[in-house]
Parts: structure tokens; sequence; C-alpha cells
């Protein structure tokens, strides 16, 4: 195993937040003989996702690698010839979270019941830099505006959508819209789980996205100042042209693929690269991934948000995850010898 250090700057748990403060980052060159499940997994099934965004990658070094790709070769020898295992480390603890796409009930016009409205960026918001959540929220400082995009007709579900980024607005005309990422205002995200933690209320081990919404829903009050605790404040575009049977839009413009996409720094893992992950924790889970997602709160070397797929039954799987591990990028060979130089360890 070779070893390099280099220098380097360092999208949340979902629910609790991460940190990362490393000044550099630690180079190790594996053998796929070291990674553990290797041998048994699905590597066709990985590489079709690797195509779903391999065309869009822009380093010359992609290029003949996508065109093999396309050509059917054997999956498994694909990854083995071509790329190199490379694990990064800034110090931090492995944290595997999970994520999904949520399905929330809405309508195009509000009405007693669907009152709560999902915007679009306004213009002023554009540079990042806007008003915070209670701003928006308490003194309807975007009402009027024909900003809406729908109304649904639950804060604390719209909340988690936007923690989300994406998700499905089940319409009342029997239609379903989808929405992905528009901007931001420009805050940073705190958690709420984490305040929850704080202020005494739960312990780490017993926060999830359900137990936050049932506390929100069961103190009104407190609720509501608790979700404005987070002061940033997410915007929606709709999505458009995008199959029913195909997952959201990632951050490369491209549908991401149930327990095969997961959301990466991409100031550290390239995206669009192949990761293998080795997951602890109550379900392991030992499979080859694409990194094709951020988000606001994945933030350092090994740290990475799990796609669970859409609906109630991915979110209770989603909202679960909060496990070690290790994951580690495969980079094409001249990459990873650029960074781990023959010889050196």
């Amino acid at each position: 195993m070779r070893r390099a250090v280099l220098a380097a700057s360092l999208w949340a748990a979902v629910v609790m937040g991460s940190g990362n403060s490393a000044e550099a980052l630690q180079y190790s060159l594996l053998s796929f003989e070291e990674l553990e499940g290797w041998a048994e997994d699905d590597h066709s099934a990985a590489l079709s996702t690797f195509l779903n965004t391999c065309g869009d990658l822009k380093a010359p070094v992609w290029a003949p690698l996508c065109k093999l790709a396309k050509s059917n070769p054997d999956a498994r020898q694909f990854f083995e010839v071509f790329f190199r295992p490379v694990l990064i480390d800034d110090g931090d603890p492995m944290l595997f979270t999970g994520y999904f796409e949520p399905e929330l009930d809405g309508s195009l016009v509000p009405t007693s019941r669907y009152r709560y409205p999902l915007y679009r960026l306004p213009p002023e918001a554009a540079n990042g830099a806007f008003a915070s959540r209670r701003a928006i929220e308490e003194n309807g400082l975007l009402d009027g505006r024909g900003l809406e995009i729908a109304w649904v007709d639950d804060p604390v579900e719209l909340f988690f959508l936007q923690i989300q980024g994406s998700g499905r607005i089940n319409l009342t005309n029997g239609q379903t819209l989808r929405v992905g990422y528009g901007g931001k205002n420009g805050h940073d995200y705190r958690s709420i789980g984490q305040e929850l933690v704080r202020r005494n209320i739960y312990s780490p081990h017993q926060v999830s996205a359900q137990v936050i919404k049932n506390w929100v829903r069961r103190n009104p009050v407190l609720g509501q100042e608790l979700l404005w605790h987070n002061p940033s404040y997410v915007f929606f575009r709709k999505i458009r042209n995008v199959s029913a049977s195909d997952g959201p839009r990632g951050a490369m413009n491209r549908s991401i693929t149930t327990l095969r996409t997961i959301a990466v720094d991409p100031s550290i893992t390239p995206l669009g690269a192949p990761v293998w992950i080795e997951k602890q924790g109550r379900r392991p889970m030992h499979r080859l991934m694409i990194a094709q997602d951020t988000g606001s709160a994945i933030k350092g070397a090994q740290r990475a948000d799990i796609f669970y797929g859409t609906g109630d039954e991915a979110g209770t799987q989603a909202g679960t995850i909060r496990d070690p591990g290790r994951m580690v990028v495969l980079l094409p060979i001249p990459q990873a010898f650029e960074l781990v130089p023959e010889g050196e360890g």
C-alpha cells in the first residue's frame, strides 16, 4: 500500500450534520483484493449506472474509458484493468447516511388544505445572498410575486423536501410534478437534529428524521421555532422529461440510481467516479457505487449519502442510516498514480 500526503482545503447527515476540519488529505493506493466483498458484487449494475453520467465527465482521461464502457465489456474486468482503488483520508471517521426522493401531496393552486408554497429562485437570490428561512416564512417575503411552483399540505414534509433537494408532488388533478434543486438563499445549513440534542430533548442515537417530524408535530410552536433554527432555504425548479421509472436528477443533471448512487464532497471525490463502499451497521453494504450527487452537508473525504429510492419506504430506510465503514474511490490509472506515485510508500 503506497501513501502520499497532500495539503488541501476541505454536501449531512441529513439529520445530524457533519464536521470537517482536516488540513491535509492522505492518499493510499489499494489493491482490489483489499476491497471486502469486491468479487461478489454486481459489477454490471455499477457499470450501467456509471454510463448514465460518464459522457458528462470533462477531464480528458475519462473520454477513452467512457468509449470502452459503452462497448459492453466484462464489467468487473473493465474496472480492474483501467482503475486503481484510492483511499482518501482527511482524519475524520467515515460516516454513511441515506437520502431519498420524497413524495408529497399538493396542488397547483392554493386551497385551505394546500397552503405551503414551493418557490422558484427569486432573481435577487441568484448570487446566493438572500433572506433567512424565518424572514421568508414568518414575514411572507415572497408572497404575491408569482414564484410559487405548487402548494403542499404539510410544512414539516416541505422542510424535509428542502433537505433532500428533490421530490415528487402528487397533484389533486391526478398528475405528478417532479421538482429539483433550483438554488438556495446563501445561509449555512444548521442541523435541527443537533439542536434537539443540544437542548437535551434527545440523545444522539435517538435522533432520526421521523423522530424530528413527530416532535415538531407534537410541539407546533416550539417545532416552528426549531425549523427556523436552520436559516438555509432551498428553492426549486420543475423537472421535465424524466420518466416516472427513472430516479430524480442529481448534481450532474442526470437521473440517479437506487442503491448505486451516492452523494459526495465534490471538492475531494470527483463527480462521476466509481466509489467502493464498505458500510457497517445493522445492514452492512459492500458494493460499487457511482458519485453522482452532492449535498450541502456532505463534507469530507470519508463522507457519503446513499440514495435509497423514492417514497415512504425508501425514506424509512434512509432515515435510519448513520453508519461507519470506509469508502474507496476508483480513479483512472493516470490520476491514481498522480496522487500516489509508483514506488512511494
